[in-house]
């Protein structure tokens, strides 16, 4: 019941205005074939011309009733009410068509597509509106019972479905916001890779500086290339991460851009093999694999004391795939039992797609990046 309110009340409209449709103009003319063949078939009615011509006069509010309700319902139902005004002051006999029953519809696009005002001013005219027809038709408390739970059951279809509406519309916002949240993640990924290894390539340009001055502008150059490399994707990732119209979305990186981690230029080269017997992986795993070998190796360049090698290691072990990250740096002793966010958000990655992780010290000298994922993905 909660929901149900929060639809009628706190949402005003809908993201997306309702336009007119195909369907408003097919109920348009079976509206106006009811009214013409009902106003042939009863000759009883009274002032049947002119009852005919305030029917049809509801016509342009069936076809608001979506863009403007309040608007539709005010003169769809002021029009029934003008012939109930008439039959009291003229004491004539029948001035209604049953074709104008079409008038619920408006009820129902009040309640659907109204704001929370909208509904109280719009209902509130209906219910005097009915309560002076049935007042001039001289009703009975079967007819007052009868019209009460009508309006009560177009009212609350009319809300049923506005609030499916309105979960549908949360949760796409709620799937609209993971994805900015992992593509604001994947964002930390790829500028913590790349800075950090401007911030070690800056290191060893002051260290070879004085002694190696050609050393030092070859580094130079590679660390004017790993920012320019940051740039772009940083750029192309924030594009996708504003919330203006238009943006092209960039692909994500997959297994073969596992291969431009590697370097030899520097220290610690990093070496790169895949398993050329791999088969096509699903993208999601690509990328984890991309991402976990990315964020291994910032680790091993921010964090192993002397290491000269990092090793990235991909290879098919029967229905999975494993990726290895070792370098041969020094491991310290004392060092935090606890996992960073590194660790934890490769950890999480691997998880969710079904498969293994490790990490932690080699006993022959180094750390270890283990993961272990399903070729095919998550089932």
């Amino acid at each position: 019941m909660t929901t149900v309110w929060r639809a009628l009340w706190r949402e005003p409209r809908s993201a997306d205005p309702p336009r007119t449709r195909r369907s408003d103009w097919l109920l348009v003319c079976a509206y106006v074939a009811a009214v013409g063949v009902e106003a042939l078939a009863r000759p009883d009615v009274t002032w049947r011309p002119f009852v005919t011509l305030v029917a049809l006069a509801i016509v342009p509010a069936l076809l608001w009733r979506r863009t403007r309700p309040l608007a539709a319902t005010l003169a769809g139902w002021g029009a029934a009410g003008l012939l109930s005004v008439l039959q009291l002051t003229t004491d004539g006999g029948d001035l209604g068509l049953r074709s104008m029953l079409a008038v619920l519809v408006l009820l129902y696009a009040l309640v659907r597509w109204g704001s929370g005002p909208e509904i109280l001013a719009g209902t509130a005219f209906v219910m005097a509106v009915v309560a002076l027809g049935l007042y001039a038709a001289t009703a009975g408390p079967g007819d007052v019972f009868g019209s009460s739970v009508l309006l009560l059951l177009v009212g609350a279809l009319a809300a049923v479905f506005r609030s499916r509406a309105d979960l549908w519309r949360r949760r796409q916002h709620e799937i609209r916001t993971e994805e900015r949240v992992a593509l604001a993640r994947e964002l930390h990924d790829t500028v913590a890779h790349h800075v950090s290894a401007i911030a070690v390539l800056a290191q060893a340009g002051g260290v070879v500086a004085g002694s190696r001055p050609d050393k030092a502008g070859e580094l130079l150059g590679v660390i004017e290339a790993e920012a320019s490399r940051t740039l772009a994707e940083m750029r192309s990732m924030v594009r996708v991460l504003r919330t203006d119209g238009g943006v092209e979305y960039s692909p994500q990186p997959g297994l073969a851009d596992v291969a431009a981690l590697a370097r030899t230029r520097a220290t610690p080269r990093v070496e790169v093999a895949v398993d050329p017997a791999l088969p096509p992986l699903s993208p999601q795993v690509e990328t984890a694999l991309y991402r976990i070998a990315q964020e291994s190796l910032t680790n091993a360049l921010r964090h192993a004391r002397g290491a000269t090698r990092v090793g990235i290691d991909v290879r098919r072990e029967g229905g999975t795939v494993r990726l290895r990250v070792r370098d041969d740096g020094r491991t310290e002793h004392g060092s935090p039992s606890q996992p960073g966010f590194g660790l934890l958000g490769m950890a999480e990655r691997v998880e969710l797609l079904g498969g293994s992780f490790a990490a932690g010290p080699d006993p022959t000298g180094g750390w270890v990046v283990d993961a272990v994922l399903g070729i095919e993905g998550p089932s």
